[in-house]
């Protein structure tokens, strides 16, 4: 139960931050030694705990979109259409080549990798990013949706980070931080719904009552660390900028490379 909580821990902490919450669950799951349910069902679902926390955060704004996204021209109609457009790259790869992908790169070195290159491309982003021009979601054009879509679907790489990859594809775009960070976390939802809905499909046969302790206590937490993190990262975004994540990545990517070098 401990290490169902710090995973818990650890998924709300590090799935809305630009540093790969996949990654940590990999290197925290091989260093606890943590072994869940069967089908790695621990790990789909205690990432529902994440998304409750953002439809929290966030459930005013939506519930005006869910009432006004009819009506063509309105700012929920560009918001429900942004989030539509960034969701479809992701949903269409996913469903090609999730389990392709997952299969060869869910390693510790592969995500030593993404967390160091990953670094890199947000330190010098946030150095030469163009002046931001969007300053709320429903102002992002088609174009920039799309490629933002794009951007989140690299996450399918361990260690590349899924809100990362959409916040710097929105920042390259003229999306400003707090904007972008928004726009990533909102996507989140549809986008984490459908592969935790997939992925507990794939492995149905697997689902049982056995570690459903360790299932609630884990989505439980991860959903109470999560609305904090949310919230304190919306709070001060704006000022802290992304780069203090991009020297962490390098960092956490550097001792794992040497970890793994010297056995």
């Amino acid at each position: 139960m401990f290490e169902a909580f710090l995973m818990g821990v650890v998924e709300g902490l590090t799935e809305f931050l630009p540093i790969s919450s996949t990654g940590h669950l990999i290197l925290l799951g091989e260093l606890i030694g943590f072994e869940g349910p069967p089908g790695k069902v621990f790990e789909i679902t205690i990432q529902i705990g994440a998304i409750a926390a953002v439809i929290t955060i966030f459930w005013r704004r939506l519930w005006e979109v869910a009432q006004g996204f009819w009506k063509r021209g309105t700012p929920e109609y560009f918001f429900a259409m942004n989030v539509a457009l960034a969701f479809l790259p992701a949903a269409f790869i996913g469903a090609f080549f999730h389990s392709t992908i997952t299969g060869l790169l869910f390693n510790p070195f592969v995500v030593a990798c993404a967390l160091i290159l990953g670094g890199i491309a947000i330190i010098v982003i946030e150095k030469k990013r163009p002046e931001p021009t969007i300053h709320a979601v429903e102002q992002i054009n088609p174009i920039a949706a799309v490629l933002i879509g794009f951007g989140q679907a690299l996450a399918m790489i361990p260690g590349t980070s899924r809100s990362g990859a959409t916040i710097i594809t929105a920042l390259l775009c003229g999306v400003d931080r707090k904007t972008a960070a928004e726009f990533s976390f909102i996507l989140a939802i549809p986008t984490m719904i459908a592969a935790s809905a997939y992925s507990l499909y794939k492995v149905r046969s697997e689902l049982t009552t056995d570690g459903i302790a360790q299932i609630a206590l884990g989505t439980v937490v991860a959903f109470v660390v999560a609305l904090f993190t949310v919230k304190l990262l919306l709070a001060f975004i704006a000022r802290i900028g992304f780069t203090p994540f991009g020297w962490y990545r390098i960092g956490l990517g550097t001792l794992i490379l040497l970890a793994l070098t010297l056995g």
